[in-house]
């Protein structure tokens, strides 16, 4: 497998990455490795609006696989078959992901950077390939999704105090909160005195959980801005 290009988005770190793509309206580049710099590698692709992402799952510490795995969504106390989950630690460590393409823009010295909204990947993370997505064929609006339709409305109600953070935009308070209601933590972690940070695009954000309510504590900048 050669690696063709990297993303880059807002996520330095795994905690706190939305976890299915097109859950949370965020954005990321493509910038590809320069052996596919070449702008007929892209020719057409500004036809599509989305494009699928195979990507390495590129920071994972295991170098062994199980037959199962525990869903965080589960509580993570059940368990199902590897291939029946779409957990980070397989046989063959490879991702999935479908992005809107918002546009490609030409730079000198990085080619074709497609810029991409909706995606759930870490920062640097390898990119595989990339395919046109067609909805003719891709969509299957009438699939059942096993355990996934159960625990797919499971959004929790975030609470942002009143003057909190005024250095940021709407847009970001709103990205925000859409990637906390889909509750970041591990399910079995239900310490609701428990305080977690999260960093995204530059800030820490620090909150709680408790039952289905998020409170926001503080939003601080890092060093870690992209």
């Amino acid at each position: 497998m050669k690696e063709i290009a990297t993303i880059h988005t807002a996520f330095p770190e795994k905690f706190g990455i939305p976890r299915q793509s097109g859950l949370v309206e965020t954005q990321g580049y493509i910038i590809f490795a320069p052996a596919y710099r070449n702008e007929e590698c892209v020719r057409g692709l500004a036809d599509y609006s989305h494009i699928w992402l195979l990507w390495s799952f590129s920071q994972n510490r295991k170098n062994s696989w199980a037959a199962t795995v525990r869903p965080p969504r589960l509580g993570g106390n059940r368990r199902v078959g590897v291939f029946a989950s779409r957990s980070p630690f397989r046989p063959n460590p490879i991702g999935l992901s479908c992005v809107r393409l918002d546009r490609i823009e030409f730079c000198a010295g990085k080619g074709p950077v497609l810029y991409v909204t909706g995606a759930d990947l870490l920062d640097g993370t390898p990119i595989l390939d990339i395919k046109p997505y067609l909805a003719y064929t891709d969509s299957h609006p009438e699939a059942v999704c096993g355990f996934a339709d159960a625990v797919f409305d499971q959004a929790l109600h975030v609470e942002w105090p009143e003057g909190l953070a005024p250095f940021l935009s709407n847009e970001q308070k709103e990205q925000i909160a859409a990637l906390l209601r889909q509750d970041p933590r591990p399910s079995y972690q239900n310490d609701p005195a428990r305080v977690y940070g999260m960093v995204f695009d530059g800030y820490e954000i620090r909150f709680s959980v408790c039952q289905t309510v998020v409170r926001i504590h503080s939003v601080e900048q890092t060093d870690k801005k992209k």
